[in-house]
């Protein structure tokens, strides 16, 4: 049940806002669902996927993609999403290294989404008179949506709300595709590495499904620029719990071993045999 109640309330504020899968889905299944790193980010990227799929024909329809602009930010996210991906995959075979991830994947989920509140530096003319520049620069979106299946939202609608011409309706739009592809790209290469975690993503969906389909409903009806502070404020908290939780995760395992290591040599002292 508690499953599907954060598959319905991450799905309904993506098809609200746009923002807000990756950000939210892997906080929860780390703290609530109690998967691995790996298989809290390849769950989420393939339930973010499929809730993007869902919500993008919604934004198709009304022409409110920029097919340009699309096309660029993917040509630099692509080739970051797969390096960001392969150092997630890294730092989680290396032993011990589960807390540190967690620590750096908080960080990052928090830093991330925190970029919303910076000052507006706007330029709407910068991509159309530096178009070259907009794959570069989504190349380090695409390095942090592999690490942690998050950032195509929050960054991406940054970088297309500031230095671009379009609508915020044109940037929400470009934004979810440009989600949706990365997302598709990750969940397959998740799947391939058998990092995702059914039993989890199953429920997640039976949720999501008529929440993301009742968040494009009402995102016509509702302010979205407000309820995107508030999914704003609400995923750096989440990202900040998991940091918190990671350093708590880092100071035990120490303690739990020397306590391990004292009983050995008592009880090493208890039963050897006594030279006299």
């Amino acid at each position: 049940m508690t499953q599907l109640l954060i598959g319905f309330a991450i799905a309904l504020a993506v098809g609200l806002t746009g923002i807000g899968g990756g950000s939210f889905t892997v906080p929860a299944l780390l703290l609530f669902a109690g998967l691995s790193v790996g298989e809290a980010v390849g769950t989420a990227f393939v339930f973010a996927g499929v809730v993007r799929l869902i919500a993008a024909p919604f934004y198709v329809f009304h022409r409110q993609i920029h097919s340009r602009y699309f096309w660029l930010l993917l040509r630099g996210a692509v080739p970051g999403l797969l390096a960001g991906t392969l150092v997630l995959r890294f730092m989680t075979s290396a032993r011990g290294g589960n807390s540190t991830v967690v620590i750096i994947l908080g960080a990052v989920l928090a830093l991330s989404s925190a970029l919303s509140f910076a000052p507006r530096a706007r330029n709407n003319q910068f991509a159309g008179k530096n178009s070259h520049w907009l794959p570069w620069l989504a190349f380090p979106i695409g390095v942090e949506s592999g690490f942690s299946s998050a950032g195509a939202g929050a960054l991406g609608t940054v970088l297309l709300l500031n230095y671009s011409e379009m609508t915020p309706s044109q940037v929400v739009g470009t934004d979810l595709l440009f989600g949706l592809v990365l997302a598709i790209i990750g969940g397959i290469f998740h799947w391939t590495v058998g990092s995702i975690s059914l039993s989890v993503l199953l429920p997640l969906l039976l949720g999501g499904l008529p929440g993301v389909l009742l968040g494009c409903l009402l995102s016509r009806h509702i302010p979205a620029h407000r309820l995107r502070a508030v999914i704003v404020i609400l995923a750096i908290c989440a990202g900040l719990q998991l940091v918190v939780s990671g350093v708590k995760a880092r100071f035990v395992k120490p303690v739990s071993t020397a306590n391990n290591g004292i009983a050995a040599a008592q009880s090493a002292t208890r039963y050897s045999p006594s030279f006299r």
